[in-house]
């Protein structure tokens, strides 16, 4: 049973990061942006099953919840913590799949610095970013947990990314699914 060691507020006013001292996964993160998502998952489920919860992130000792801004954060977050409480942790690291094949140069660079100068700001917020791809000089992303519906990430954190991404190929395009 993972203990909630703290319960920070995020930038995006929606959504409320517990950091937790008992890993849920090992590695691997999961999301889930709406309850048919989280059917096969517990513990996204029972969170979905509280109103007004919109979307669950989560990776090794932290978990963020987003709601749809109706709900009174002091008590949504006595719903919250219960499931949270009750969830099991994780036993055993689970392997994660390679979702994309870098055989590309610049991807494999590009991942390299997000990984390094944009991802550890955006998982101390309760967010993260996945890169989708790159075609041509345009590079998909795709924003979860705090970060998904947070007006700074589909702004600034998306323009320090272009500006990153730009360190490596001048012409690239940074766009968000």
């Amino acid at each position: 049973m993972p203990k909630i060691a703290e319960i920070e507020d995020t930038p995006n006013p929606n959504a409320v990061k517990f950091v937790l001292k008992d890993r849920l996964t090992w590695g691997t993160a999961r999301s889930f942006a709406d309850a048919e998502s989280a059917n096969s998952d517990p513990l996204a489920a029972q969170l979905f099953a509280i109103p007004h919860v919109t979307n669950v992130y989560y990776m090794d000792k932290w978990i963020t919840v987003t709601q749809d801004g109706e709900a009174d954060w002091p008590e949504l977050v006595r719903k919250i913590a219960a499931p949270i409480r009750d969830a099991g942790a994780a036993q055993k690291p689970e392997i994660q799949a390679d979702e994309n094949h870098e055989d590309e140069p610049r991807l494999a660079a590009i991942r390299a610095l997000l990984d390094e100068q944009v991802r550890p700001a955006l998982m101390g917020d309760g967010g993260d970013l996945q890169i989708v791809g790159l075609e041509g000089n345009v590079l998909t992303i795709r924003y979860f947990g705090a970060c998904g519906s947070c007006p700074s990430s589909l702004a600034g954190t998306l323009s320090a990314i272009g500006n990153l991404a730009r360190t490596i190929e001048p012409d690239i395009e940074v766009v968000v699914l």
